[in-house]
């Protein structure tokens, strides 16, 4: 079987994370996969506008698409993307997180969302794989929420996330190409999403470092405290990506480690159930504020107060 495997790129042409990318998708290919490779920046993605058309048609049951589903590239690209066995991000890190441009393409994902379309029976339900590539000037510290908010996008498409990589300390373009364990560290991505691939889905698990990041479902490397969810579900302490709920452990040798609790995984956002009932969330929310006469007429009655409101701007 040929499988499909397709690379995302978010930064600049034939420099760090496109030579990243690159290589990565030369050992897929090496290993009979049919690879495609765009680069964001060939394609026009405008902004999502917040009309917020794709959830209310979700949570009334309908797949309405997106409003700007004939403004730009967007679509286009989403047809090839979702029809990948495998697809490889690669994004630079400015300022902590992914460049603007992955983000901006990757938060219009939302009308594609994979749980709330199939629980609505309007797509039927598809594995993918992904991997992540991230680069940046620094050490970790000043990319410390980069693979976070790229996998954080990811998995509205269902994407498994295998492995991901930070090259770190390569600032000037094509600088990556100096350290061969970089490369060679990028080729082995390619390597773990075809292993991945030729795995049963059931069976697919991250091949990544088995001890990289605080998670020990998604591999992330941020927790923070546990609030009450919708419906009162509440942890000590939650994985910011996944969702994951537990608590802080301490090991015979005096570190710390996150252990899952027994319903942790209950609302796992790389599962699609654990998404779906964030459908039910957003269908209850949403879906009961338009269905509530009462409530809009109150919303309107106070917007034009604020409506109203005008502060001194910035002429251009």
């Amino acid at each position: 079987m040929s499988w499909k495997v397709m690379g995302v790129a978010a930064g600049r042409k034939d420099s760090n994370g496109e030579i990243l990318l690159k290589e990565a998708l030369s050992a897929c290919q090496e290993q009979g996969a049919e690879v495609t490779m765009i680069n964001l920046w060939d394609y026009d993605i405008k902004d999502c506008n917040g009309c917020t058309s794709c959830t209310i048609g979700m949570s009334m049951g309908k797949h309405t698409g997106c409003s700007l589903d004939n403004a730009d590239d967007k679509k286009k690209i989403m047809e090839v993307m979702l029809e990948q066995d495998a697809v490889i991000f690669a994004a630079p890190t400015f300022d902590l997180m992914p460049s603007s441009l992955f983000l901006k393409f990757m938060h219009r994902n939302l009308a594609y969302e994979s749980a709330f379309l199939t629980k609505i029976g309007a797509i039927p339900p598809r594995d993918r794989v992904g991997a992540l590539i991230a680069v940046g000037g620094s050490t970790r510290s000043w990319q410390s929420m980069a693979l976070e908010c790229m996998q954080a996008t990811t998995f509205t498409n269902s994407f498994k996330i295998v492995d991901m990589y930070m090259a770190t300390q390569v600032p000037a373009p094509a600088q990556v190409l100096l350290y061969d364990e970089k490369i060679a560290r990028a080729r082995e991505i390619g390597e773990n999403v075809m292993k991945a691939l030729n795995t049963a889905p059931e069976q697919r698990k991250w091949l990544g470092d088995p001890d990289y990041g605080w998670c020990p479902n998604c591999h992330s490397n941020s927790l923070c405290l546990g609030e009450p969810q919708w419906r009162g579900l509440q942890y000590p302490i939650e994985c910011v990506v996944c969702g994951a709920g537990g608590d802080l452990e301490k090991t015979e040798d005096g570190r710390w480690r996150f252990v899952i609790a027994e319903n942790g995984l209950e609302r796992d956002r790389t599962t699609e159930e654990g998404r779906g009932i964030h459908c039910d969330e957003i269908a209850e929310t949403q879906g009961g504020f338009f269905m509530d006469p009462a409530k809009r007429a109150l919303v309107a009655e106070r917007l034009p107060k604020y409506k109203q409101m005008k502060f001194p701007t910035i002429e251009v």
